[in-house]
């Protein structure tokens, strides 16, 4: 069903989450998985939030970090995933990435945001459903690294 699934992540409880469901259904279906950070630069120095915003330079090594330790979360689990680093607006670049492997299935975690910001900055996910020609997964399966571990050792049918 789904050959290639690509799995955007970001370290973040919500990237895990969504690394989690997305390996077992890559799992389940046999798939080739790819793994995709995205540094988002920034134009200004703050945020909605009221946070700073680091130097790209930094971010970007902040994100190598990341992917690494998604890629390790990967080959734990008995993947050979293909690792990406992206700069740019999340949603643009998650869904150009897509195209580019011939994705069959996106997986994207789901972070709530505040009204301001979901006015202000839109979401990945409406992004992608919009955009791109594959199916989005939006996952928001509460299931702990523990608990997952189980079921990747389980049969298909006990999961």
């Amino acid at each position: 069903m789904y050959k290639k699934v690509l799995l955007a992540y970001d370290g973040s409880v919500e990237g895990r989450r969504a690394l989690r469901e997305g390996a077992r259904i890559a799992q389940l279906c046999g798939s080739e998985v790819f793994l995709l950070a995205v540094v988002e630069a920034s134009a200004g120095i703050g945020t909605l939030d009221g946070g700073f915003v680091l130097p790209i330079a930094e971010q970007v090594e902040d994100y190598k970090k990341i992917l690494g330790e998604g890629v390790e979360r990967l080959k734990s689990m008995g993947f050979s995933p293909t690792a990406r680093l992206g700069i740019g607006e999340a949603g643009r670049e998650i869904a150009k990435v897509a195209q580019e492997i011939g994705a069959n299935l996106v997986v994207v975690g789901h972070r709530p945001d505040g009204a301001l910001a979901r006015w202000w900055f839109s979401s990945v996910g409406t992004y992608l459903v919009k955009h791109v020609h594959c199916s989005v997964l939006v996952a928001q399966t509460e299931v702990g690294d523990e608990e997952f571990s189980k079921l990747l050792t389980g049969s298909p049918a006990e999961a």
